[in-house]
């Protein structure tokens, strides 16, 4: 993955020359489209080319003059790095120049930066300071059928941006299940002249752009848009499914390859879809162990992770070539179901769950959980298998669940997420009436009701539901993180531990869902916690990853052995150095000076009684964070302040098997048997009353 100075570019191997991709003939039809119409639905599996083709299509045809910029959009940050390097070593220049990415927290682009890739949020947030995104020429959403929140929400700005700007040209790409949606969404409502006459195409290679008046597109889009499908061959996929289900899908899965790579002949590598780290970490070790008992005439298995979370380094591996003699095991997380392509895959395994984050506007609390996948993404997962030659895919449970027990698409985000950030920054961007806003997808009342209550609880919104002025706006300019932390961060300043409340935002943030956890080294169960230890602070586990932060920078922030020993990762503690950096700079540009006295961050230092900045900064986190606040019952178990839902602290906290009274909580997980929480810290149940006067009361 490229370097953030932009001296690296990343370069995947096993790549097509862009000439063999199956873009390449649809050059002329795609350039044509996107001239002639507004809107363009590009329809192209992963491994077409849409991604790095189209943007070197349009800057070569010359639709960055005057400055403008081509802007390519990734639901996943990963995506944005990865095609952003491959698209600058295609073009021979270096990450941050001509091409470049933006991504949370970190922005590698230059004034010659011509494509950039960057995420749908971000995108977003770029918005608040140009309304009309007037710098870019061309804006591609891609991966659009994945329905991500920040996607369909940007999808709504970018139909209100084209009424204003004629000259915008907005490509979409999608399955092919939902193209005709997407047109019809930009179509909708529109006031431009919905005749049946377009100009002559020329007589492109796609079925889906000739100017015939039959034409279901020319019904759908007139002169807004059209769809054009750049599907390429696809080889045959054997699919394979169990005749019963299985009652424990991870060890049937690396049982799974054990017998792909004792008994298939045909050369290749093998994808394994799982649902989270530890699944992908536990199979990594178990597939190690068993492989050293194989026949030694086979060659030898190669056990690799993939997840969004993974170190960049980590994550490159997937994409470079085998040993001789070695077979790669590639056991990834959903992210390889469309956002990146890897090559000499010919076997899929499938056991059909992946990880959904689902929000209860009742309880207020999102669960990350595993849920059974849609047939549409178990087709995804099988086409991974068929990319360079005829391929086999295993699905580990019974066809007839796949026939009538799958849905056939998943639910899109916005029907299932909080929505607190999404209306937060929509009024920001002058969408006072929520309602009226054009949604791919309409939102549930009970979540926008939900997020409304939350945003004025929060101080973001007065009675009237319009942002509050200075604090509103400021939490929306600080969309690069929660609305809850950003509450905690922005209260900070009067109560003296803006520095410090800042060190701990940084940390819980470079973890790629939020959590402190990706700051800890993997070491083992005693020695993570022997490691722990040496920073804990008694009152939870947002202290701990401030001590471990004033640690670092004071004692090993130019030492990588003195962070392996003490049990910290160097480069994500790095990371939080060069985020807690990016939200100073936020803070100043709202003209919020960060007193940054060292000596100061001393007294944090072991913290524990009296009115001491460790309690300041606990009053901070109760601001922000009073709608995850539990208690602890007797059992050592915690119930939600409705006594709705049981939660236990992870293994992972400080708090786990620790007494305490009342907590706030940032994370939650979901297992089969438990709810766990996780960067846990104790406060005072006044603290609630004080600072959520109207989310709680006394009964």
């Amino acid at each position: 993955m490229a370097d953030p100075d932009g001296s690296d570019a990343f370069v995947p191997a096993l790549h097509k020359p862009p000439s063999l991709l199956p873009i390449a003939r649809h050059r002329d039809s795609l350039l044509y489209l996107i001239e002639s119409f507004p809107v363009t639905i590009v329809i192209g599996q992963t491994g077409s080319g849409k991604t790095t083709q189209i943007p070197q299509f349009l800057e070569k045809a010359g639709w960055c003059v005057d400055g403008k910029v081509i802007a390519v959009t990734q639901p996943r940050r990963v995506a944005a790095v990865t095609v952003a390097g491959r698209v600058a070593e295609e073009m021979r220049c270096n990450v941050g120049r001509e091409v470049g990415y933006s991504i949370r927290f970190e922005d590698v682009t230059s004034e010659v930066t011509r494509i950039k890739f960057l995420t749908d949020g971000l995108l977003l947030r770029e918005a608040l300071a140009d309304p009309l995104l007037s710098r870019y020429s061309v804006i591609m959403v891609d991966e659009a059928h994945e329905r991500s929140l920040s996607s369909d929400v940007l999808l709504g700005l970018l139909k209100k941006i084209r009424t204003k700007r004629s000259d915008l040209r907005i490509v979409v790409s999608s399955a092919t299940l939902q193209a005709e949606d997407f047109l019809r969404f930009f179509v909708e409502d529109d006031n431009d002249d919905k005749s049946d006459k377009t100009p002559n195409d020329g007589g492109g290679e796609t079925a889906t752009n000739n100017s015939n008046s039959n034409d279901p597109q020319t019904e759908i889009g007139g002169f807004i848009g059209r769809i054009i499908s750049l599907e390429g061959r696809a080889y045959p996929v054997d699919i394979h499914y169990l005749e019963k289900p299985t009652h424990d899908y991870l060890e049937r899965a690396i049982q799974t390859v054990l017998d792909i790579h004792k008994y298939e002949a045909r050369a290749g590598d093998v994808l394994v879809f799982l649902t989270g780290r530890e699944e992908i970490e536990t199979a990594c070790s178990r597939i190690t162990t068993l492989s050293a008992e194989l026949n030694p005439s086979l060659p030898s298995l190669q056990p690799l992770p993939l997840y969004a979370g993974l170190p960049p380094d980590q994550q490159m591996y997937v994409f470079s070539p085998a040993a001789e003699n070695t077979r790669k095991v590639i056991f990834a997380t959903n992210i390889a179901e469309a956002s990146v392509t890897i090559d000499g895959i010919t076997h899929v395994v499938d056991p059909g769950f992946a990880k959904q984050r689902a929000y209860n506007p009742t309880t207020g609390i999102a669960v990350l959980t595993s849920t059974p996948i849609s047939r549409a993404s178990a087709v995804q997962r099988a086409g991974r298998a068929g990319r360079t030659q005829p391929g086999k895919c295993y699905r580990l449970y019974p066809e007839h669940v796949f026939e009538h027990v799958l849905p056939a698409t998943s639910p899109p985000e916005i029907c299932r997420s909080d929505l607190a950030p999404v209306i937060l920054q929509l009024k920001a961007l002058g969408f006072d009436n929520v309602a009226r806003f054009p949604f791919v997808t309409a939102p549930p009342a009970a979540l926008v009701t939900r997020a409304l209550e939350m945003l004025y609880a929060l101080g973001a919104l007065d009675a009237a539901a319009r942002l509050t002025k200075p604090l509103g706006m400021r939490m929306a300019e600080l969309g690069a993180v929660e609305p809850m932390l950003a509450r905690g961060l922005l209260g900070a300043d009067k109560l003296g531990v803006l520095s410090e409340m800042l060190s701990v935002a940084a940390m819980v943030s470079v973890a790629g869902q939020g959590g402190g956890g990706g700051v800890w080294l993997e070491l083992g169960k005693k020695d993570e916690e022997a490691m722990r230890r040496r920073f804990a602070a008694e009152e939870g586990d947002h202290l701990t990853l401030l001590n471990a932060y004033f640690a670092f920078v004071t004692k090993g922030k130019k030492d990588q052995g003195w962070c392996r020993n003490n049990g910290l990762s160097f480069k994500a503690m790095s990371r939080a150095v060069s985020v807690r950096n990016q939200l100073r700079k936020y803070l100043e540009k709202l003209g919020i000076h960060v007193d940054e006295s060292l000596a100061g961050q001393h007294d944090v230092m072991r913290v524990g009684g009296g009115m001491n900045k460790g309690e300041q900064i606990r009053r901070c986190l109760t601001m922000g964070f009073f709608a995850h606040a539990a208690r602890m019952q007797p059992d050592g178990s915690f119930r939600t302040v409705d006594e709705s839902t049981v939660l236990w602290a992870h293994p992972s906290s400080l708090m786990f098997n620790r007494k305490a009274d009342w907590v706030i909580f940032h994370e939650i997980t979901e297992t089969a048997n438990r709810t766990f929480i996780k960067d846990i810290t104790k406060i005072e149940k006044g603290w609630l009353l004080e600072y959520a006067p109207e989310f709680y009361r006394v009964t």
